[in-house]
């Protein structure tokens, strides 16, 4: 362990810094769903499909211990495979897809039974079992499109893939999308993901996010260093 470089106390605390693995909330890949995401990366490379469904699937954990009849073993390779299928769908379209005011329902319906037959192959691959390929697939095909959760693992799934959007790295990636400003940006996803929530965690959580972006932007906040 390298010496810090500079410190106000004057002495070194890491000693007290407990292992992440003893630390609520601080999550990595486990090893079974890294496996999933060697498979899935390659289709997720468009539309910052990567970096969101990392984040997702870190909502996701945080969302599993609050939500009791959720199941990990079905959530957690959903998240990670549910939005594959935007690659196939033309790139210059993507976009057009998913915009405020437009949209495309057929391109995300197209992404979304795409994900499923993805996810499909990539389960099967991985041999997983045959109940765990039906349960993430059945989440994976309407998880955008499908306005009602069908069970406990889908209201996960959903809340998770939507969460993501009041994160700090959403609104910044909904800002670069659609050409907008910090404020516009947080008007817009916390407008679009407040009432599609379907448990209370996760409303809770977008409260949170919602509000603490928020005050990033506020003069108060914007006049300290």
């Amino acid at each position: 362990m390298s010496s810090p470089t500079s410190t106000r106390l004057g002495r070194d605390i890491r000693a007290h810094i407990p292992p992440a693995s003893d630390v609520p909330g601080v999550v990595a890949l486990r090893d079974a769903d890294a496996e999933v995401w060697a498979l899935a990366a390659p289709h997720l490379a468009v539309r910052n499909n990567d970096s969101h469904t990392l984040y997702a699937y870190g909502i996701a954990r945080a969302l599993l211990p609050l939500v009791p009849d959720a199941e990990p073993e079905v959530v957690l390779p959903a998240i990670l495979l549910h939005d594959t299928g935007w690659s196939t769908v033309q790139d210059a379209l993507i976009l057009e897809a998913i915009a405020p005011g437009g949209g495309r329902p057929d391109l995300v319906r197209q992404h979304e039974v795409e994900g499923a037959r993805i996810a499909t192959e990539v389960l099967t691959a991985l041999r997983r079992d045959s109940d765990v390929i039906e349960g993430v697939v059945a989440i994976i095909d309407g998880h955008d499109s499908r306005l009602t959760a069908e069970s406990a693992s889908d209201a996960v799934v959903k809340d998770a893939d939507k969460l993501w959007r009041v994160t700090p790295h959403g609104n910044r990636i909904v800002s670069d999308w659609f050409g907008l400003t910090p404020d516009e940006a947080v008007r817009l996803t916390t407008a679009r993901v407040h009432d599609a929530l379907f448990t209370e965690p996760a409303r809770a959580m977008a409260r949170v996010l919602s509000a603490i972006a928020s005050i990033d932007l506020i003069p108060e906040r914007r006049g300290l260093t």
